[in-house]
């Protein structure tokens, strides 16, 4: 037996083996000199490919012996299939071989061949390495084994023949490429065979080219593999052969030439192939997930119901598994069975696209799965598979004819006909897929968990080189760290490591927008400098341009220079000038101020004016609510905690519960505090507990029971927390509230979060909740007469403070049950307000009235007299200062809004209050004050 015969006349002639097999190039030598000419360029005499025959021993017949419908037969003529590409590398190793000095052909000589052979504008798969710096590594490493040789060892000989045989090495090589060409049911052998045969049996030569040139043979290997399936998977397109056409009409196909492709498959139609594209690189690498991978390889050998679903949160990586194991296949790391696999995505709403008529989207899904039925090495990968539960029986009655999508794929998935990986979320699981026992138990359930936050920045670090090509920019360590931790504790409604990729993807993009923003910037400003600004810069350059050229006496061509020696060395070029910018470096504090903008939460690090208004809080709430100066530090302290990071993360900020009379601050603290640090007024959430004390009036708290009117809209609190997260909440005179109440309190105290009605955890973990309540007022009355006509000490009065504090919270256990009180940080009692207190109240008053006057061009002035009157009208000890404010409107504001009305007042103008003879308050103007800003210049009639 043997490879090729060299006794034949030799002519070149294509045949074609099959209907379905591409054009395979059968040699012999009489016109292989003129076929070298033709595509090398060369001149080769007839015995350029010189071949053996083979001794007919057991131990060499059982190379070239396969077995095929359970019968041995020979190989005969093996290199008739191999196709013009095949052969053209195998001239080229012949001729690097001879250009070497070697009597064989090698290994290297054939990787040499293959290389010139890949016309792959990157280079030989896809690597970048050229046939130059191949041929200058099989050079030099030649050049190395010679000079290990004793230099007594003369040189052999070569005759002046051309033959050329194979080395046993070599041999091996095309054995297993016949071979696997057979694995892959091909009727021909092209150079991807080779290339795969030659990584798979090397002996070592063709590694160590390959390691010296930087190259990872399993990634070679990978991309072979990808550019065969590839070429079959076209179906209908053949190998180029120059009597192609030729063939195509003795076979009397009309457009079945060469070159020609068909019409797309189905498959291609509809279908996305996730090996060819992690072939390809477009796919991002996977990081972890070895175990769930694992699981779905160990379901994906079974005989019967061999489909994985994968169920997870939305976020926590399901698609990325199956892209996990396109990559395993592409780079040949997956068992044997699954290297002639390819995963193919479905996109179900392309195939349910324009399906109009009756019976169009059934023929479409039947026609796939005749498809994947006659390949048997597609494994189909359907994303959001709850979504065939009913598709294509819309308009066809409310309960739909039955002929959905699902319905179609069940026979094919029962016989294992189908191979198929299925993913989605757990909600969507249970509420439609599972309802459907039938397809249910066609897929083993493979459980996705959100990773860790150590797995989460495993996952990060194997991403970040592709986000920093794409931003232009580097991520530090803590940058990743910052990305993991911050999306973790402050987006509680997202799941890792989705969250934290998308919070290190637009820090990236923040980063690049404002270094361009910058840059546009400095641009400005070099433009705005005035002219003999520049004169200092020139003359640097112009003196080291001096520098430069003294140094360069003996210069040829511009590119050499003397040394010291004298000897020609070549000058280092500069760099080549670029549009490259430098890749801006990104930190924890862009992906801070990222998470920040997100959430709404202050999560960077504490700036100089927010530790400013810190420091001042205290001070702050304490000039708007007078008299209450526990309560005040109670609630700054609170704060202090929760923005220095000593909170614990898993509770809400605090949770206080304000006792005292009505009209003492309670819910004027919570507002000052909103206003002071959380923004605005705005940020205050009130309920008011009046409004709950019903029972049912529970779900408008957390959302209404499915079925129920209004279960689509959420509930009042648990919604708002969403959407703000960070925020006060107050709770008015919670003592109102139904007792059901309490209990989703409990909880919210206790473990910071909510669920509301549709299942969803809101996160109260920075919120800071107040209840306020006048339960204990008769206690505090109490205390206080208990000191009239004693001026106490300090101790004393802390004393009387802490024995009316135990007299509240005696009377507050008989309201609330001891599993709430237990779970409040603080209880803090408002003093009742002392009647030397009323002036500083009523400076607050009327300064938010002067700010209203403004607005309409008015300034106010109100008398020290007035102000004593009104304070005396205005106390009452058992109502706080709302009767001052009842005061306040009926002697200063009533008679304004009277002149006002009788046109006594202009814009500019100033209203004096005063009290007339008679004792009564009068508003007159005050010509001198002419100084008020006019914001509205409408006159006032």
């Amino acid at each position: 037996m043997e490879v090729l015969s060299t006794s034949s006349p030799l002519t070149l002639h294509t045949r074609r083996l099959a209907t379905s097999s591409p054009p395979v190039t059968s040699f012999t030598a009489s016109s292989l000199s003129s076929f070298s000419s033709s595509y090398l360029g060369i001149s080769l005499s007839n015995r350029t490919i010189h071949h053996h025959r083979f001794s007919t021993t057991p131990t060499n017949s059982r190379r070239f012996l396969h077995k095929k419908r359970n019968k041995l037969t020979p190989i005969s003529a093996v290199f008739e299939r191999f196709t013009e590409r095949a052969i053209r590398a195998i001239i080229f190793s012949q001729k690097e071989a001879k250009s070497l000095g070697k009597d064989m052909v090698y290994p290297q000589h054939l990787l040499l061949g293959l290389i010139a052979e890949d016309r792959d504008p990157q280079g030989f798969l896809g690597s970048g390495i050229s046939i130059d710096k191949a041929r200058e590594a099989v050079s030099s490493i030649w050049d190395e084994a010679n000079s290990e040789e004793s230099s007594a060892t003369t040189t052999t000989s070569y005759s002046k023949s051309t033959d050329m045989p194979f080395s046993i090495s070599t041999k091996r090589v095309f054995e297993a490429a016949v071979e696997y060409s057979r694995t892959l049911e091909c009727q021909y052998i092209a150079p991807e065979h080779i290339a795969v045969g030659l990584f798979t049996v090397d002996d070592g030569s063709a590694g160590r080219v390959l390691k010296r040139l930087g190259a990872n043979m399993n990634l070679l290997t990978a991309a072979a593999l990808t550019r065969l399936k590839g070429e079959i998977a076209k179906d209908g397109r053949e190998p180029p052969s120059s009597k192609g056409n030729s063939d195509a009409s003795l076979n009397g196909r009309v457009g079945g030439g060469p070159g020609r492709k068909k019409e797309k498959s189905v498959l291609e139609q509809f279908c996305v192939d996730l090996t060819a594209r992690a072939s390809e690189g477009r796919i991002d690498p996977v990081i972890g997930r070895e175990k769930e991978v694992q699981r779905v390889i160990q379901i994906l050998c079974r005989r019967t119901k061999n489909n994985p679903i994968l169920l997870g949160e939305a976020g926590v990586g399901k698609t990325a598994i199956a892209e996990g194991l396109a990559i395993s296949i592409a780079e040949a790391n997956a068992p044997g069975f699954l290297l002639t696999k390819r995963i193919m995505s479905l996109d179900i709403g392309l195939l349910m696209a324009g399906a109009k008529e009756r019976g169009e989207l059934e023929s479409r899904v039947t026609a796939l799965i005749s498809e994947v039925k006659k390949s048997g090495k597609v494994i189909l990968f359907i994303d959001e598979v709850h979504t065939l539960i009913g598709s294509g029986t819309v308009g066809r009655g409310n309960k739909g004819s039955g002929l959905d999508i699902a319905n179609l794929l069940k026979p094919p998935l029962g016989r294992g006909e189908l191979q198929c990986i299925a993913s989605t979320t757990l909600d969507e699981y249970r509420s439609q897929f599972e309802k459907d026992k039938a397809l249910a138990r066609r897929f083993q359930p493979v459980l996705i968990d959100e990773p860790s936050e150590e797995d989460a920045v495993k996952i990060l670090l194997g991403l970040r080189e592709k986000y920093e090509a794409h931003h232009n920019c580097k991520y530090t360590m803590e940058a990743i760290d910052a990305a993991v931790y911050l999306s973790s504790r402050y987006i509680a409604d997202r799941f890792l490591p989705d969250k934290a990729i998308d919070l290190i993807d637009e820090a990236g993009s923040r980063a690049r927008i404002e270094a361009f923003r910058k840059k546009k910037e400095d641009a400005i400003c070099i433009l705005s400098k005035p002219p003999d600004d520049y004169w200092q810069e020139i003359r640097t350059v112009q003196a080291m341009h001096e520098v430069v050229l003294s140094s360069r006496p003996n210069q040829e061509d511009g590119n050499a220079i003397a040394d010291e020696s004298g000897e020609l060395v070549e000058e280092s070029s500069l760099p080549p000038a670029s549009g490259n910018e430098e890749p801006i470096e990104v930190g924890p504090d862009d992906i801070a101020a990222v998470a920040a903008a997100w959430s709404g939460i202050p999560v960077q690090q504490i700036t100089a004016d927010e530790r400013m208004l810190l420091m001042g809080l205290e001070d702050q709430l304490r000039n708007r609510v007078v008299g209450q100066d526990e309560a005040v530090a109670a609630i700054s302290r609170a704060v202090k905690r929760s923005r220095v990071g000593l909170k614990d993360p898993d509770r809400p900020i605090a949770a206080m519960l304000f006792c005292g009379p009505t009209g003492v601050g309670k819910t004027e603290l919570t507002k000052a505090l909103a206003a002071n640090y959380f923004g605005s007024e705005e940020s205050m959430l009130r309920l008011d507990m009046s409004e709950y004390m019903e029972r049912h009036t529970v779900s408008k708290l957390i959302g209404s029971p499915p079925g129920y009117v209004g279960f689509e809209e959420g509930g009042m609190l648990t919604e708002a927390i969403r959407r703000r997260p960070f925020t006060v909440v107050l709770f008015d005179e919670i003592e109102k509230a139904h007792p059901d109440i309490f209990n989703i309190l409990l909880q919210l105290f206790e473990d910071g979060h909510l669920t509301d009605s549709q299942g969803r955890r809101v996160s109260f973990k920075n919120a800071l909740i107040i209840m306020t309540s006048n339960v204990g007022s008769s206690a505090i009355a109490k205390g206080r007469h208990g000191s009239i006509g004693f001026i106490l000490d300090d101790d004393e009065e802390e004393a009387s403070y802490s024995g009316m504090k135990a007299l509240v919270v005696e009377e507050l256990k008989n309201y609330f049950r001891p599993e709430l009180l237990n779970r409040i940080d603080e209880i803090v009692i408002f003093r009742q307000l002392e009647q030397a207190q009323m002036m500083e109240i009523l400076n607050l008053m009327l300064q938010d009235l002067k700010s209203r006057l403004v607005a309409l061009g008015v300034g106010l002035e109100v008398s020290e007299p007035v102000k004593e009157l009104i304070c005396r009208q205005g106390y009452d000890q058992a109502y706080g200062a709302r009767p001052l404010r009842r005061t306040v409107t009926e002697i200063v504001e009533d008679p304004l809004s009277e002149a006002f009305l009788a046109g006594s007042f202009k814009p500019g103008d100033t209203a004096f209050v005063v009290l007339d003879d008679t004792g009564n308050p009068s508003v007159r103007t005050k010509p001198d004050s002419y100084n008020v800003r006019v914001t509205d210049k409408t006159s006032i009639a």
